[in-house]
Formats: C-alpha cells, structure tokens, sequence
C-alpha cells in the first residue's frame, strides 16, 4: 500500500479545490461548529464557503504550495480525506497534478499516471 508521505497535501490543494458540494458538514457539533471563524462558512451554514470550487480557508497555488487555515478546526469531512483515495486521484487528476507511483497492489492503481 503507499504510504500518506507518497501524497504531500501542502503541494497538492486539490481535494479542496475540486467541487463547492464537497465541504459540507455532517457530523460535527453545534460547538465544534462555532469555533470556525464566520468567512470560512457558508452563507447557508451547511459547509465551507468556496469561491467558484476552491474552499475559501485554502490559500496558495494548487499543485504548488497549499495550506489550510483552519486545519486545527477543519470540518469532519476534511478530516476523513485519504491521502491516495479515490477522491484524492480525481482530483489531482483534474488539476493535471502526477500521481506518486503507486505500487501494482493499490486500489487506485488503474488510474493512469500523469
């Protein structure tokens, strides 16, 4: 299996870069909730506020350098994202970004790499 370190998220960004339907919160209490600051979430409150498709707590250059600026208050659904699944290869794909090489076993292995 590949290893989370084969997946650099801070040179990535695409996972929040890729769909404004993505950050939507789930699962995650009314106070967790109160702790993001109010121009990272929707005007809906139901997920992250996203300029065009792009999470608005993202900053720097998709494929380059990324960070996010909640990461420590990052919403549930932030969290359970998997360096290397199937969302993640998606959504580099989309970007143009290469995948590491993936050993003939990984799930995801049949995707083309960039």
């Amino acid at each position: 299996m590949t290893s989370l370190i084969d997946f650099d998220c801070r040179s990535c960004g695409a996972c929040c870069s890729f769909s404004p339907t993505w950050p939507r919160f789930s699962t995650e209490t009314e106070a967790a909730l109160d702790l993001l600051p109010a121009q990272f979430v929707a005007a809906n409150e139901q997920g992250m506020r996203c300029d065009g498709a792009r999470c608005s707590a993202l900053v720097g250059r998709v494929g380059s350098a990324t960070s996010c600026q909640v990461y420590d208050l990052r919403p549930d659904v932030c969290r359970a994202c998997v360096p290397g699944d199937g969302a993640c290869l998606t959504a580099r794909e989309f970007f143009g970004i290469g995948q590491p090489n993936l050993p003939p076993d990984h799930i995801d292995a049949r995707l083309p790499i960039n």
